[in-house]
């Protein structure tokens, strides 16, 4: 498989607005695991090869344990997770799988564990990785 076309050289402008908004994410105060596991638990969820490769890695880089990085599909079932990972992780996957819907009980979880800035900042880094995993899985954009 080949990546299909090149998003950031065929519209560099479209690229950088979302590059932007990953910039934005990257200067809040949202943890560096936090971050790691939201993007991880959302490209798993969505199948983007090339995200769970690059978000693993720079995870492990951080300092991120492999037995995490491992049960995360199954982080329902650890002891691995606080209780504010669990909640947006909870969150995580149901923003991905939107057809679904958010919860109340499971928005409600994360805004009583989450300041309200603090949750709005992770439903934006949500939104981020999956448009970057529709970018990735659209173009069939390739790990290294």
């Amino acid at each position: 498989m080949k990546t299909r076309i090149k998003i950031d050289k065929v519209e560099p402008a479209g690229y950088k607005a979302i590059l932007g908004l990953e910039k934005f994410i990257e200067s809040t105060p949202l943890t560096r695991e936090h971050k790691d596991l939201i993007k991880i638990r959302s490209s798993q969820i969505n199948g983007c090869a090339f995200c769970i490769d690059m978000h693993t890695k720079e995870a492990r880089k951080a300092g991120e344990t492999e037995q995490r990085i491992y049960a995360l599909n199954a982080w329902r079932d650890t002891p691995f997770f606080s209780e504010e990972e669990r909640a947006i992780l909870a969150l995580t996957e149901e923003v991905t799988l939107i057809n679904n819907h958010v919860a109340d009980d499971t928005y409600e979880q994360a805004a009583k564990v989450l300041e309200e800035t603090y949750l709005a900042q992770v439903i934006l880094a949500i939104i981020t990785i999956n448009a970057w995993n529709r970018i990735g899985i659209a173009t069939n954009l390739m790990p290294a």
